[in-house]
Order: C-alpha cells, then structure tokens, then sequence
C-alpha cells in the first residue's frame, strides 16, 4: 500500500519551483510558514511528475501521464530519483 503525497499541485511548465511556503491560503486563521525549506528548482521528466525532496509535495504536469492517475499508485521522484521508468 502506498501512501498518497501530502500535496499535489497541478503545473504548466516542465521546470518548477518549490519552497516549502508558497501558496499557502490566507484568512481569518492564517499563520504565515515560519521556515519553509531553500528555494529548489526540479524539472518534470517523462513520467510527468515530480516530488520535492524537502517537503514532499508533488508538481504534475497538465496533460502529462500522471495527469488524472491515483498519486498513490505512483513511485516517489525526490529530485530526479529514476523510479524505474515504467
């Protein structure tokens, strides 16, 4: 059993950027990230996914083909880690 990433956001470009605290929502109970992790670019490969290795979140490319699959049937892809290409 694989345990699903605890954040996936949907992409346009193969190139992404993650800091562990942007687009965090605001309102009336907002608590800015204290930390976040550095600023690290990864780049989307052929499975059309991609795990950041510091706060596990998950960039899938629109329209790639991990676009509409179960995330959690997906092996992890921390920065550039070869899942085995299925």
């Amino acid at each position: 059993m694989n345990t699903p990433p605890p954040e996936t956001i949907m992409v346009d470009t193969r190139r992404v950027s993650c800091d562990g605290a942007s687009a965090i929502r605001g309102g009336d109970n907002y608590r800015p990230a204290a930390l976040g992790h550095p600023r690290i670019y990864l780049e989307i490969d052929e499975h059309g996914y991609v795990d950041c290795g510091y706060c596990d979140r998950r960039f899938v490319l629109k329209g790639g083909p991990a676009d509409g699959v179960d995330q959690a049937s997906l092996p992890d892809i921390s920065e550039g880690a070869d899942p085995g290409h299925r």
